[in-house]
């Protein structure tokens, strides 16, 4: 959309501004090779993806038994679905990693419950978060929990927000789903970590937004990146750039509108 709009303004001052008309187009061209051929797309996602959030979570990793407190939560954000080729309707690519690290990371966590007799009795939860934005047949949520439970998420751990249509949503009726207590904390370091820990898992270009957002409303959630985007730069044009780069755009106009909608009182 973003994109779309770059290339509606170009198009309206190529009709307005006559005496300018081969600037305008040649100025257009260049923008839209540079984005599509990945040469401008890199730094976009650069921004968009702070180095912090490059790691993306590695399943074979070993994690410290305290990273999983008493009550653990698991918080996946909703990233969108689609209509297949068979018209069924799916997730779309980039949550597949997010499925699949949530997954993960509940069955460590469970594991890790079972070793620690302590926190046997403990709690290991997901949190799926995701409306229905694009109007499609079902909400992300619903969407994305039939994944969650073939990879082995109990019925009983696994909770729907199927509400939000935001990012700024997710936040606010995810914490409202916490128990009291359990946002406040994301400190894995050991100290305090014995009681509750809040994950909340997204792609690397996410995290920055949804951290913001979460904090807005008191969470202090451990961030676990669901992979990250990278330009494939070349000569020749390519979808998946300008894909990533209106992804990149969108992130970082989000982050500029919250700091904006801070700053006069909205969130």
């Amino acid at each position: 959309m973003i994109l779309f709009v770059f290339l509606a303004a170009f198009l309206l001052l190529f009709a307005v501004w006559r005496r300018g008309r081969a600037f305008v187009a040649v100025a257009g061209i260049v923008l839209f090779w540079l984005l599509a051929s990945g040469w401008l797309t890199g730094p976009l996602l650069d921004f968009a993806q702070p180095p912090m959030y490059r790691t993306p979570y590695d399943p074979a990793k070993p994690l410290p038994v305290r990273y999983f407190g008493t009550h653990t939560t698991i918080v996946v954000l909703g990233g969108g679905t689609h209509v297949n080729d068979a018209g069924v309707l799916v997730p779309r690519r980039d949550v597949y990693a997010r499925l699949a690290t949530a997954a993960s990371l509940y069955h460590r966590c469970r594991e890790a419950k079972v070793k620690a007799e302590a926190r046997a009795d403990g709690v290991c939860r997901v949190i799926v978060s995701g409306g229905n934005p694009e109007h499609h047949a079902a909400t992300e949520a619903d969407t994305y929990a039939p994944y969650l439970l073939r990879a082995g998420v109990a019925p009983a751990d696994l909770v729907l927000e199927n509400t939000s249509l935001t990012t700024w949503q997710n936040a606010r009726n995810v914490t409202r789903l916490l128990a009291p207590g359990l946002a406040g904390t994301g400190d894995t370091s050991g100290a305090g970590s014995t009681g509750d820990t809040l994950l909340l898992v997204t792609s690397a270009y996410h995290m920055p937004r949804a951290l913001l957002d979460f904090r807005r409303f008191g969470a202090d959630p451990v961030p676990v990146v669901a992979g990250m985007r990278r330009a494939v730069t070349g000569w020749a044009p390519r979808l998946v750039n300008l894909e990533s780069a209106q992804t990149a755009l969108h992130e970082l106009i989000g982050i500029a509108q919250f700091h904006v909608y801070r700053m006069i009182g909205w969130f």
